[in-house]
């Protein structure tokens, strides 16, 4: 009577193995994988890439592109994955969108040729829909945002850059672009007169940038904005070829 005794409680502990462990499988979180692309000067440049569930099943996916802050460069993508997608991707987060975000080497700023090159790269190789491609950046990389967009303003269908510094020099090329702008109201680091200024001087191009300043964060305004499923909700409302069809329409 005690073997079956012991028999009976062995079992119940296997079954709940199973059970645990088929529970933890069901929430394994999404996957990112660590990636190299070689640049055309014989540089490489390391990246997350983030397919989401059923790529396959899909014939073109919304591509999103994320530039990090000068605290996550170096040569270790897990600094990458300290904020905004990565990390939600890290924390289970699923995402309608393939999601590319690249490292910055250690004590130099983003090269939007390099970042360019990249979009490029995994535009071709992979189920992107081509109406549908997105950059966004926190603090450096929300100054790298301005600059990719300056670079490719044809390809892009919108972008959403987070305390970054202003780029005067890339309004007229991006006026069209749409454009949500975040910002702290007391940042430090970088002044909200930044984002300010970037949605001045689009607005007297006749741009129509969206702004939010959150009024007691300070440089952090990257967290809540990524936290936000509205802001995603507002990349994916955009298309490229929507874009194009209201540019060829005004007079």
């Amino acid at each position: 009577m005690k073997y079956l005794l012991t028999l009976s409680a062995s079992l119940l502990l296997l079954c709940c193995l199973v059970s645990f462990v088929s529970a933890e499988d069901k929430k394994e979180p999404a996957r990112q994988s660590e990636e190299t692309f070689d640049l055309a000067d014989g540089r490489e440049m390391k990246f997350l890439l983030y397919l989401p569930k059923g790529y396959e099943e899909q014939e073109h996916w919304p591509l999103l592109l994320f530039m990090h802050g000068s605290g996550e460069r170096g040569d270790d993508l897990n600094l990458v994955k300290k904020h905004g997608p990565p990390k939600l991707i890290e924390n289970g987060k699923d995402f309608p969108f393939i999601i590319i975000s690249p490292q910055c080497p250690k004590d130099s700023r983003w090269k939007s040729e390099d970042v360019v090159a990249l979009l490029d790269h995994i535009m071709q190789i992979h189920n992107v829909d081509d109406n549908r491609v997105y950059v966004t950046g926190l603090s450096m990389g929300g100054a790298g945002t301005w600059e990719v967009a300056g670079a490719v303003p044809d390809k892009l269908a919108a972008i959403a850059p987070i305390c970054g510094r202003s780029n005067e020099t890339v309004v007229e090329k991006i006026v069209t672009i749409p454009t949500w702008i975040f910002h702290g109201a007391k940042d430090p680091t970088v002044k909200v007169e930044h984002s300010e200024t970037m949605v001045r001087l689009l607005k007297e191009k006749g741009g129509d940038p969206k702004l939010t300043i959150y009024p007691e964060a300070k440089h952090d305004s990257w967290t809540e904005t990524y936290d936000n499923e509205e802001f995603y909700t507002w990349l994916l409302s955009h298309e490229l070829k929507m874009r194009k069809k209201m540019e060829a329409d005004k007079p």
